[in-house]
């Protein structure tokens, strides 16, 4: 009896001391409970937010598969690099653990996890109100900028609101998601700055110019052009004057960062570390100079699709022999110049990217490069898409026209207006301006999708129709789901 008490008295003092010691707090560590706790922290959780955009893998994974699974570009590199691993995307053979899926799912979930914490947790820190109602409002931009690109991809992913959701959730429907993003994007929109309002430090943040022009982009993927419209004309008609650069060359160059065009646009410095994006580094020159991995390389249908003259075309590829700030494109050795099919035929040549050219000879520098998510050309047409769908298409052709206005740089000779006001074939010149002026910026693949174009245009590349408008859930995330969640139509 006595050895038991004994026994027991042990065990109790050991209880003790392990509840003591799991009560500790860790020393000189964030915890979940002590932040964000001033209004300080309130910033640092802010800009966590804001640091998933320049995270490698918050961009479709890494590398740019939603232009490689489009008719604008081929994986490029050399031949043999990433063949089995981003070569898939190009002929539309991938499955369900194909590489940088999972790293694209996982970031955007970061990125929502940590507008989360703003929130939730800002609104109870005492602080300046104001201030405490940007951060919140920043949040949730970027909480439906993250949503947009999850629903877009897979369609119904779970809907994860707070900080502490439940272990198994189910995927919502695409439906619920797009509720959410409107939600947030509506918020954000009534509570946001504008661009203008901001002082240069904060240059990059969210505004209500950019919500507003995101929801224009939401309410054409819902096929909802009188919002579509609203939304887009309210971006080009308000207080905050967007304008499109006076030179193409400079709506994607360092000259035009954070410029008139820009509407919002992933900051960065040149060095290699959290503060650069690898983006474009992923697509830089190949070779000499050694500005990347040349990835991304624009096809002979880009090439040809653009009509006679225009400018754009030599302002989107780089060829071999270009010379750009002084710098000569020599290109890869391991890699052939051209490519020819059977007929002799050329079917790919060794180009690049040049809309995410900056000046600079190192890898280092190209890492500064700012990506445009959304700019004012890209508005303009969405404008001009809703109006025509809204039966107004010589409204529509006002925005069309100024954006191939600004394509010709003073030479009227080339890209003459267009005056065509039937419906359908409108609808089909204002995509390919689309094509034109925004490629190689990831919007042709869910522009073909969203209209309805892909299997036309993609099925001689592999595309299926009612398989390939989504990508499949990661495998690694259904099985850590342990069944929760469900695969996509036909990827099974």
């Amino acid at each position: 009896m006595k050895r038991t008490l004994i026994y027991i008295t042990i065990g109790l003092i050991a209880l003790s001391s392990c509840k003591d010691f799991l009560d500790i707090k860790p020393q000189g560590e964030l915890t979940q409970e002590a932040f964000p706790t001033t209004a300080s922290d309130a910033l640092l959780a802010t800009n966590a937010v804001y640091a998933t955009l320049r995270n490698w893998h918050y961009h479709s994974g890494g590398y740019p598969i939603l232009d490689i699974m489009s008719d604008d570009t081929h994986k490029g590199s050399n031949p043999n690099d990433q063949l089995n691993t981003i070569g898939p995307y190009d002929n539309f053979t991938i499955t369900p653990t194909q590489d940088g899926l999972d790293r694209w799912w996982a970031a955007l979930y970061e990125g929502i996890k940590r507008a989360n914490v703003v929130i939730e947790k800002v609104p109870q820190i005492n602080m300046d109100t104001n201030q405490r109602g940007r951060y919140v409002a920043e949040a949730r931009f970027l909480r439906a900028l993250y949503y947009f690109d999850l629903v877009r991809a897979w369609g119904g992913v779970p809907l994860v609101l707070t900080t502490t959701p439940p272990l198994k959730l189910p995927r919502s429907t695409a439906d619920e998601i797009y509720a959410q993003i409107e939600k947030d994007w509506l918020f954000a929109a009534s509570r946001l700055p504008e661009k203008s309002e901001y002082n240069s430090q904060d240059l990059g943040r969210a505004s209500k110019g950019a919500a507003k022009a995101f929801l224009a982009k939401m309410y054409l993927f819902r096929k909802d052009y009188v919002n579509a419209e609203r939304y887009a004309l309210e971006v080009i008609n308000g207080p905050t004057l967007y304008d499109l650069e006076p030179n193409f060359a400079h709506a994607n160059s360092r000259e035009g960062e954070h410029g008139i065009e820009s509407v919002f646009e992933i900051g960065a410095f040149e060095t290699e570390n959290a503060l650069g994006n690898q983006y474009a580094n992923t697509q830089g020159v190949r070779g000499t100079p050694n500005r990347g991995w040349g990835f991304n390389r624009p096809s002979e249908n880009l090439r040809f699709s653009f009509e006679n003259n225009d400018p754009r075309m030599k302002l989107t590829i780089i060829d071999l022999g270009d010379v750009i700030d002084g710098i000569t494109i020599l290109g890869d050795g391991s890699t052939p110049d051209y490519v020819y099919d059977e007929n002799g035929n050329i079917i790919e040549r060794e180009c690049y990217n040049r809309k995410v050219w900056i000046p600079g000879l190192s890898t280092n520098t190209q890492f500064g490069h700012n990506r445009r998510l959304i700019r004012f050309a890209d508005v303009l047409l969405m404008a001009a898409e809703a109006l025509n769908e809204n039966n107004k298409p010589t409204e529509a052709l006002v925005y069309l026209n100024r954006v191939r206005a600004r394509a010709r740089m003073g030479n009227n000779n080339i890209l003459p207006d267009i005056a065509v006001t039937d419906k359908d074939a409108l609808r089909n010149l204002i995509l390919d301006e689309r094509r034109h002026e925004l490629a190689l910026e990831g919007h042709r693949f869910w522009d073909l999708v969203r209209t309805g174009k892909a299997p036309q245009v993609l099925g001689p590349l592999g595309f299926q129709a009612g398989k390939h408008e989504l990508l499949p859930i990661p495998q690694n995330e259904i099985d850590i789901s342990q069944g929760t969640l469900t695969q996509n139509p036909n990827w099974n």
